[in-house]
């Protein structure tokens, strides 16, 4: 299949925040990724597609420094990840935010105790395993949850919490960990259609208000062309689509997965 790329007309005057260029990794004589470029700008939401095993994971895992790649480059902050040491890699780290398919969140601590794990990195070690955390980051933290709807919901247990309220608590945790770039692997699997196109809207409201770079998969092909701005789509580890959402039509998409 012909590789589709229809840069944005727009010309971002802005570097971007995570840039992989011709990666490749490979597990043994099996290539998981093949030459793969793509870029995430400030305030972008870019949404990677592709039937199970096209190579979204291997991505995820190559931009958050749990692999390194074959060979390519990934630049993280305008810094190619294979030069930093292992302290610089974990500095690095704090600025990207994880959400997954099933929220991570300890079930038995409340929404606030869940976001204020976003500051772990930012404070004293002694004030966590105290539990001690200053009256700033309990304002950051309170401050997440409120912009994702759930400030009534500050002290309620976790695991009471519904399945697309844990996930907007999971949106706050990255929010105040005051992360650039929020790596979002399958956020809505689990959830129904009504709470994942809540979830997703937050995700993009706060990625456009505060500049956050987001590298979100999905299978859900209707959402991604209603709440990304870019769509990336894979098939067998290379990158067959790049557009702005707003140019890809959903035949288009449906012949990739039925290719698959």
């Amino acid at each position: 299949m012909t590789v589709l790329v229809d840069p944005d007309t727009s010309v971002r005057a802005t570097m971007p925040v995570l840039e992989l260029i011709g990666v490749t990794k490979r597990y043994g004589d099996t290539i998981a990724i093949n030459d793969v470029s793509l870029t995430v700008h400030p305030g972008e939401v870019v949404v990677l597609l592709g039937p199970s095993g096209a190579g979204k994971s291997t991505i995820f895992r190559c931009v958050s420094g749990l692999v390194r790649v074959d060979a390519g480059h990934v630049h993280a902050f305008g810094r190619d990840l294979s030069t930093l040491s292992r302290r610089e890699l974990d500095l690095q780290r704090r600025a990207i935010g994880l959400i997954f398919q099933q929220f991570n969140l300890t079930g038995r601590m409340n929404a606030l105790g869940n976001v204020l794990a976003g500051r772990l990195g930012h404070v004293a070690t002694w004030r966590v395993l105290l539990r001690a955390f200053p009256r700033s980051d309990r304002q950051i933290a309170l401050a997440a949850l409120d912009r994702v709807g759930l400030i009534d919901k500050a002290y309620q247990r976790a695991d009471s919490l519904s399945g697309g309220q844990q996930q907007r608590v999971a949106i706050a945790r990255v929010l105040a960990q005051q992360s650039r770039l929020i790596l979002a692997d399958e956020p809505v699997a689990s959830l129904d259609p009504a709470a994942a196109e809540n979830v997703l809207s937050v995700l993009r409201e706060v990625a456009h208000e505060r500049g956050i770079a987001v590298l979100c998969s999905l299978h859900q092909t209707e959402l991604a062309r209603r709440f990304a701005d870019r769509i990336v789509a894979l098939r067998a580890g290379v990158v067959v689509m790049n557009r702005p959402a707003h140019a890809v039509q959903a035949p288009e998409i449906d012949t990739i997965y039925r290719a698959a």
